[in-house]
């Protein structure tokens, strides 16, 4: 998913009606997900020992400053832990496609793989935050992972479109999210991303879209690679139960 970065002009409008819409009823949800809903996120130290076994003592270091970053913070208001985790993520990793860092299509990357091939693309990016922000405390209704249409340029004068993920962060289930973005440092409210049009987002977490959708065959399989960076993480010892 190589696209370029592309910051929203300063004069963006907020969104419309529609599109506003559009960000609070795209969520999935699948049932069989709910059993792994995480309470709170552990990160155990074997974590980093792990990632020295694997990938060497750079991606351990990585982990080590990850539970410190988690731990100051997990006393800290929302907004403070969003910016931290954004910083820290999009700081440390650099922007790779599946093809250069896994040689296949589309890897969904669990935290530890991330840290240790210190690249990814955009889902590895949003799920790391994602657990992250569980780990740290936040409610997992509070939440989603978002699949978006990107609009970048295209030349001609005509956008185009590549998909793209973020994470959404929902103060309340109706309020517009902030949008937390690999290729947008600033945190920013949907609004003021109209480059971004949300397709589905999901967590772990219940109905709680007022216009919950049903998946595509697309939206299920990636929902299916959803599952298996779930179960990857447990392998890993990151335990989300």
């Amino acid at each position: 998913m190589a696209i370029q970065a592309h910051r929203p002009s300063a004069r963006s409008l907020p969104c419309s009606l529609t599109l506003r819409a559009a960000w609070l009823s795209c969520l999935v949800v699948i049932s069989c997900l709910c059993a792994a809903g995480p309470a709170n996120a552990h990160v155990p130290d074997p974590m980093a020992r792990l990632a020295s076994k694997q990938y060497g003592e750079t991606a351990a270091a990585t982990v080590r400053a990850w539970r410190a970053m988690i731990e100051e913070t997990r006393a800290q208001p929302d907004h403070i832990k969003l910016q931290r985790t954004n910083d820290f993520i999009n700081g440390r990793i650099r922007f790779e496609s599946d093809l250069a860092v896994w040689q296949e299509a589309d890897h969904w990357a669990t935290p530890l793989e991330l840290f240790g091939k210190q690249a990814g693309d955009c889902e590895d990016f949003a799920i790391t935050k994602y657990v992250t922000l569980r780990a740290q405390g936040i409610p997992a209704e509070k939440l989603r992972l978002v699949y978006v249409r990107a609009r970048i340029g295209a030349g001609n004068g005509n956008p185009g479109q590549a998909h793209h993920m973020v994470l959404g962060y929902y103060e309340t289930p109706a309020a517009e999210p902030l949008i937390l973005d690999n290729l947008v440092g600033e945190i920013l409210p949907a609004g003021r991303r109209p480059d971004l049009f949300p397709i589905f987002s999901f967590n772990h977490e219940g109905p709680r879209a007022r216009e919950a959708t049903q998946p595509s065959a697309d939206a299920t399989a990636r929902l299916s690679r959803w599952r298996g960076v779930l179960a990857r993480m447990r392998g890993e010892g990151l335990d989300l139960s």
